[in-house]
């Protein structure tokens, strides 16, 4: 439906480059990234409000790159809403109806209709200035919804909301889109993207680096910096090798380190991930089935959600998860050495 190819735009100091994917009708696409990757230049080209120096854009195979912003069929939400602040709830999102042919009766009942569906039918006399963050996003949803878009681009939508409105939000978006909303959002949030997404394109510095379903981005990053994003910190470039006579395979990560893992793929390169949670953490050499067995020096330890994370140094910097109990009882410390182990079949190997 939409196709974006070899999109480039050079600023000061930051350069979009070749950005190409497509998003197929009735899609929720997220595209993924931290601030700065150029994440809303790319909505506001798609929308027309940055003129791209070059690439192209098709919507319905119709090159709409050079189209003006209202002959587009695309609505863009922006962060801060951009409601008119003089202008009555009701009035706001009659505003973009001003120069359609559309009777009074019909405008009254799209606009009902919004409202209702909105869930602000009794704020539709009142002022921007006197709603809730949560109640101006839903007017400015429906402003852009009054025109019937054939594609919704979201910038940030729930940055500035709290947690319930956050819920409510989502609800609402993912019953848009099961009525036949292309919507493209734009995120930092790993959970808002798996939540809401059924494809996903991940941006750094201005290029796209992996695009797919949300499964098989986050089951195979392609890249330290994709799995960063789903949290996972262990994650480090290798070559697979065979051993001879053995099922087990040898991931080689440098000149004097390699994991054990089981793999049914050819020999090659690609990239070694392992779980925090699945790395054991322990004052002497375990006597286990772990094929991997490293002393290790503690770099750092983090507090974190569900216990603490040990950041050791066995060559590569690589981080284990533990409770709050063992590390009590194991009396870790930064600089003290260890022992991590870890199974050959938490090592997962995904080819380049």
């Amino acid at each position: 439906m939409l196709e974006l190819k070899n999109i480039s735009k050079n600023f000061k100091d930051f350069v979009l480059k070749d950005v190409s994917f497509k998003v197929n009708e009735g899609d929720y696409f997220v595209l993924l990234g931290e601030s700065g990757a150029g994440k809303s230049v790319i909505l506001e080209i798609i929308a027309g409000l940055i003129k791209a120096d070059e690439g192209a854009i098709y919507l319905k195979n119709i090159n709409i790159t050079h189209q003006k912003i209202q002959d587009r069929k695309i609505g863009l939400l922006f962060q801060d809403y951009a409601l008119f602040p003089h202008l009555s709830v009701y009035e706001n999102i009659a505003y973009p109806l001003k120069n359609t042919h559309l009777s009074a009766s019909e405008k009254k009942t799209i606009i009902s209709g919004l409202a209702i569906e909105m869930s602000i039918s009794g704020i539709l006399g009142r002022k921007p200035v006197t709603l809730s963050g949560g109640e101006q996003q839903r007017v400015a949803l429906a402003r852009i919804l009054a025109l019937k878009p054939e594609i919704l681009l979201l910038d940030e939508p729930m940055s500035s909301l709290d947690i319930q409105l956050k819920i409510d939000l989502r609800s609402l978006l993912r019953k848009l889109n099961q009525q036949g909303l292309t919507i493209i959002h734009i995120t930092h949030d790993f959970e808002e993207t798996f939540t809401l997404a059924k494809n996903v394109g991940i941006i750094q510095k201005g290029r796209i680096m992996q695009i797919g379903t949300v499964e098989e981005v986050f089951k195979n990053p392609k890249s330290p910096f994709v799995a960063s994003l789903r949290g996972v910190k262990n994650f480090y470039p290798a070559e697979l090798t065979s051993m001879a006579g053995m099922e087990i395979r040898k991931a080689i990560i440098s000149k004097d380190l390699s994991f054990l893992l089981l793999s049914g793929m050819e020999d090659g390169q690609g990239h070694v991930m392992i779980r925090d949670r699945d790395i054991s953490v322990s004052a002497k050499k375990l006597d286990s089935s772990a094929s991997n067995n490293f002393e290790a020096e503690i770099m750092e330890i983090i507090p974190s959600r569900f216990g603490m994370e040990i950041c050791c140094d066995i060559g590569v910097r690589i981080s284990a998860s533990v409770s709050r109990e063992s590390f009590k009882e194991l009396d870790l410390t930064a600089g003290k050495s260890t022992w991590i182990s870890f199974k050959a079949s938490s090592v997962k190997f995904y080819k380049n």
